[in-house]
């Protein structure tokens, strides 16, 4: 197959291109500067150009540009970066693949659980409503903004991501370092509930979307089952053989990550149904066996 990736340089975008091409798939990667490699296109999300010589005739297009939430402190510009890398990009390709003369069989659009809002204890599968709150906004607006392609006539699919376990960024990214230092512990109450994917399953689970004719709207990319914060600070302690005996109050969290906090120590306990109903195996579906997965995948 021939398939079009944005974000190919990120941490999912990365490993993605990776299994695609080692099983002998042509990827054209959407890259913002330049094209440097006959493999590269150039677009631009937030002006809204796009190659679309180099997008004709593909089988697919997975879109995984966005600015990464945890990156900076949330002033109201950082905001609008969050907002914009996301809305902007995803309406631009939504756009520029429903005029192709030969469009792709499925669109895959990375969005985020943060669409469901703070769950509490409550499990929510993909007909549960948007949440309250900025990210959940966000997301509302992200997967709005593929409507183009969807009314083209391409199955449009919608992946909800949980955090994901991997050493080379995102999340657990940078809790690695901490825990291995032995500085690692739960954050706040540590009550709240992680919908957590590895990054193997997550990789197998886009591969999955694009395979498979049956799924469209909303996926949820999480484990079958979300831990809280507490089960995963005692999951990574048994793992890398060190205590975990820190805590963080959520007033320290408030301070250092300003607005970020509230999603930190917020409670996500999404499953992933429409995946295990179309069949999806995870390899790693409890929490140590993702992290020894991470252990094991490239830095």
């Amino acid at each position: 197959m021939r398939i079009a990736v944005t974000g190919s340089t990120g941490l999912i975008g990365t490993a993605l291109v990776r299994s695609l091409t080692a099983d002998g798939h042509q990827v054209v990667r959407l890259v913002r500067r330049a094209p440097a490699a006959p493999e590269e296109a150039r677009w631009d999300p937030a002006g809204g150009e796009v190659d679309t010589g180099r997008l004709e005739g593909c089988d697919a297009v997975v879109n995984l540009a966005a600015a990464g939430v945890g990156d900076k402190r949330w002033t109201e510009a950082y905001k609008r970066q969050i907002r914009d890398s996301r809305v902007l990009g995803t309406g631009t390709l939504a756009r520029a693949v429903a005029g192709l003369t030969r469009p792709p069989r499925v669109l895959v659009c990375g969005t985020a659980v943060g669409y469901y809002g703070d769950t509490g204890d409550r499990k929510v599968d993909e007909d549960a409503p948007p949440g309250d709150g900025f990210l959940a906004g966000v997301c509302r607006e992200w997967e709005a903004a593929a409507a183009p392609a969807e009314q083209a006539g391409i199955r449009t699919v919608q992946a909800r991501t949980g955090l994901v376990v991997a050493r080379g960024g995102g999340a657990w990214g940078r809790l690695f370092p901490i825990f291995k230092a032995g500085l690692g512990g739960r954050l706040g109450s540590g009550r709240q509930y992680w919908s957590f994917i590895a990054l193997d399953d997550h990789v197998a689970a886009l591969r999955h979307l694009i395979d498979t004719a049956s799924l469209s709207g909303p996926v949820n990319l999480t484990a079958p089952e979300p831990v809280t914060n507490r089960e995963v600070t005692a999951a990574m302690g048994r793992v890398l053989h060190r205590p975990t005996l820190a805590t963080v109050p959520a007033p320290v969290l408030t301070a250092v990550l300003g607005e970020f906090s509230q999603d930190v120590l917020g409670s996500q306990r999404v499953v992933p149904r429409e995946l295990l109903r179309s069949g999806f195996a995870f390899a790693h579906p409890g929490i140590e066996s993702a992290i020894r997965s991470a252990l094991r995948d490239p830095a």
